[in-house]
């Protein structure tokens, strides 16, 4: 028998095929359970059998010395794969070792596509502002700045076929409390792999950097429902992978020499 316990997702935007979910596991005494791996079951109604299995691994959130939510400072993900049937479909999740069995359970939305640009479609030019074109404060809400993340906008790197990391946060005023891990996550692979040809890119997520004059342009073309969001772009400007919500360091590393390198 197992304990009670909540699965809070970390991902939303769902569309048959391959899927990365991310997710915490908070027991009944609203603490979140911090166990390597975590088993996943993917079935088709909260009764029926499971058609997929995966195990999920637990990722670190943000930067080592950088700002992270104390309640969550690491968060499950796992990789499963979804049959061409969109809708309404339960993910368990069982956490392996620890002095108590517990598993949390939760929906998994799956539309016909994805809400955001699909993975292997072409990147939208926008021609994003950078340190070039406006003042950094109506660039980042990062304290301090993240200079190097302002220097080239994404229509300039498609047009002369650089590969680029793009990722639409905002450290300030954050709804998930990610952006500024993620941002820090996205500077910090830059440094790992300076030198190696490839651009990242930070844009905002409101107008001047106000949410009180709702969200920029930019986040409307690429058609983002939630922030933060990490894209990964070759030098053709498809979109190669992309990533809702936190990302660990090693996840985002490993993705880039994959597909950019």
């Amino acid at each position: 028998m197992l304990a009670c316990a909540f699965l809070t997702p970390g991902t939303s935007d769902y569309a048959p095929g391959a899927v990365r979910i991310s997710f915490l596991v908070i027991t009944n005494r609203g603490r979140p359970v911090s166990t390597p791996t975590a088993d996943v079951w993917v079935a088709s109604s909260r009764t029926a059998v499971p058609f997929e299995r995966a195990v999920a691994r637990l990722e670190p959130v943000g930067v080592p010395g950088g700002y992270v939510d104390p309640h969550a400072q690491s968060i499950y993900v796992a990789h499963v794969h979804i049959p061409p049937r969109p809708g309404r479909y339960w993910v368990l999740a069982r956490p392996r070792g620890g002095d108590v069995r517990i598993g949390g359970i939760h929906n998994l939305d799956v539309a016909a596509r994805s809400a955001t640009p699909a993975i292997g479609s072409r990147a939208y030019p926008s021609r994003t502002p950078t340190l070039a074109t406006a003042p950094v404060r109506l660039l980042t809400t990062r304290v301090p700045p993240d200079r190097a993340l302002l220097r080239y906008s994404v229509a300039e790197s498609l047009a002369m076929h650089e590969p680029f990391v793009v990722v639409f946060a905002t450290p300030r005023f954050c709804t998930s409390r990610t952006c500024g891990p993620v941002v820090d996550v996205v500077d910090s692979v830059r440094r790992t792999l300076a030198g190696g040809g490839i651009r990242f890119i930070h844009v905002e997520i409101y107008r001047d950097n106000d949410p009180a004059k709702g969200e920029n342009q930019w986040v409307g073309q690429w058609r983002l429902p939630s922030e933060p969001w990490t894209f990964l772009v070759g030098r053709d400007g498809r979109i190669k992978a992309k990533f809702e919500g936190s990302i660990s360091q090693s996840e985002l590393e490993r993705a880039v020499r994959r597909f950019l390198r």
